[in-house]
């Protein structure tokens, strides 16, 4: 019997890593200066927010649409795919009391795009 328990133990030694693997988030970025997909946009969006401080609190692929806080600030991304295969990002706060706020995240934007 003891046998067995190390042969299980051994094998679960081999597959831990790849169990590791498996649970990883993928945020689609390809290489630098690839061309802009929607759903490479969009995550570098939601994490140029993130970047600059704004916790999510909602982020929905299907719709183009990441909304958030920065302090009192309520800022949103939406993302959308153009006719002509292009991806339009816009940034917005209403009113916000960090003015800088939606450039630093555009900025951010740009980096994570390999601009």
């Amino acid at each position: 019997m003891e046998g067995i328990t190390m042969q299980h133990t051994r094998i679960g030694l081999a597959i831990a890593p790849l169990l590791a693997l498996v649970a990883c988030t993928y945020y689609g970025y390809p290489a630098p200066g690839a061309p802009a997909s929607y759903e490479r946009s969009f995550y570098a969006a939601a994490d140029a927010m993130r970047d600059q401080g704004v916790v999510i609190t909602a982020q929905e692929a299907n719709t183009g649409t990441v909304a958030g806080t920065a302090g009192s600030d309520i800022v949103t991304a939406t993302v959308r795919q153009q006719g002509d295969g292009s991806v339009r990002v816009e940034f917005n706060a209403a009113n916000p009391r960090d003015t800088g706020l939606l450039d630093r995240i555009s900025r951010s934007y740009d980096r994570r795009m390999g601009r």
